[in-house]
C-alpha cells in the first residue's frame, strides 16, 4: 500500500482534502502535525510521498511560505539534523514530494522547486498576483509536452480552482528561465478552455512568468502548483457541475484534480512492485 504523509499545523488549512484524494485514489493517507516532526521525532521515512498542503502558514504575514520554509530549514530535529535535511534524504531514497499553493510557496522558498542547481538554493520567488486581490474560482491548466513528472502522466488540458493571493511565479533570470523551459520544468500553464497558454487575465489568474502553475524538479520526484487538485475531487466541486452533468449524463462522477492523485499512487505502487522483484 502507498503511504501518503499530509503535514499540518501553523495556518495549513487543507490537509483534510489533500487526504481525501490519496484515500480516494487508494493510498493511506497520515495527517501529521508539524511539531510531531520537529519536536517529537516522527519518522517521515515510513511514507511513500510528503505533502505540504494549502493554506496561509504563519498568516502569510512575511512573503507566503517564507516562516515555515525557515523553520523546516533551520529547526534542529531531537536527532541533531533538520528536516530539511532528512526531506533530501528522503529524496535521496527515491521517494516524492509535492506542495500545493501554499505548500508549493513553502518548496519554492526552500530551494527544492525548481531546484536546477542541485544545491536546494531559492533560485525563483512568487509574489502577489497582478490583479491586485486574491483570486477563488476554476481556471485551465495545460501540462507542457515531454515532462517527465509522474504527478502528470496523460494528462493534458483540466481545469482546477485557484484560490490564492500571491501565485505569481517570478524567475528574474534569463539563463535560469531558459533552463528551467529546456528541462521542461515549467511543467503546467495557465490556459484558456481551448489549451491556449496565455499571460492575459482571467485564464491567468496571476500574470506569472511563463504563465506558470506549477513545477517539478529535475528528477519529476518534487511537484508543485499554485491551484488546488484536492479541491476538485467530484464533477460536483466545479461550479458549473450540474451543467456539465446534463451535457454528458455518462461523465464520470470523479473530479478533474483527483488524476494527479491517481498518477502518483500508481506510479508509487509500480516502483514498490519493481523493487519487490528485485529483491525476490
Amino acid at each position: 500500500m502507498v503511504k501518503s504523509l499530509v503535514l499540518t499545523g501553523f495556518g495549513i488549512n487543507c490537509e483534510e482534502e489533500l487526504a481525501a484524494a490519496y484515500r480516494l485514489a487508494g493510498a493511506e493517507a497520515d495527517i501529521v502535525h508539524l511539531n510531531d516532526i520537529l519536536l517529537q521525532g516522527f519518522d517521515l521515512h515510513a511514507y511513500d510521498i510528503l505533502n505540504f498542503p494549502g493554506g496561509f502558514s504563519f498568516g502569510d504575514d512575511i512573503a507566503s511560505g517564507r516562516v515555515l520554509a525557515n523553520k523546516i530549514k533551520y529547526k534542529q530535529l531531537s536527532s541533531g539534523t533538520t528536516l530539511l535535511a532528512e526531506i533530501r534524504r528522503f529524496l535521496a531514497a527515491g521517494k516524492h514530494v509535492m506542495g500545493i499553493c501554499n505548500g508549493f510557496q513553502v518548496l519554492v522558498k526552500l530551494g527544492l522547486l525548481p531546484n536546477i542547481g542541485g544545491e536546494v538554493e531559492q533560485e525563483v520567488t512568487l509574489s502577489r498576483n497582478d490583479s491586485g486581490k486574491y483570486e477563488n474560482r476554476c481556471c485551465y491548466l495545460k501540462v507542457t509536452e515531454g515532462t517527465h513528472s509522474p504527478f502528470l502522466k496523460g494528462l493534458d488540458v483540466f481545469a482546477v480552482p485557484v484560490r490564492h493571493g500571491e501565485g505569481k511565479l517570478i524567475i528574474d533570470n534569463p539563463e535560469l528561465t531558459r533552463q528551467i523551459v529546456a528541462q521542461r520544468l515549467n511543467c503546467l500553464s495557465y490556459c484558456d478552455a481551448q489549451g491556449n497558454i496565455t499571460h492575459q487575465y482571467p485564464a491567468n489568474p496571476n500574470g506569472a512568468d511563463l504563465a506558470c502553475a506549477g513545477l517539478c524538479d529535475p528528477s519529476g520526484q518534487v511537484f508543485g502548483l499554485m491551484p488546488h487538485p484536492e479541491a476538485y475531487l467530484s464533477r460536483f466541486n466545479h461550479p458549473d457541475g450540474g451543467l456539465r452533468q446534463r451535457q454528458n449524463p455518462e461523465a464520470p462522477d470523479e473530479g478533474e484534480g483527483l488524476s494527479i492523485f491517481r498518477n502518483i499512487v500508481t506510479h508509487i505502487a509500480q516502483q514498490k512492485k519493481s523493487s519487490a522483484l528485485a529483491v525476490s
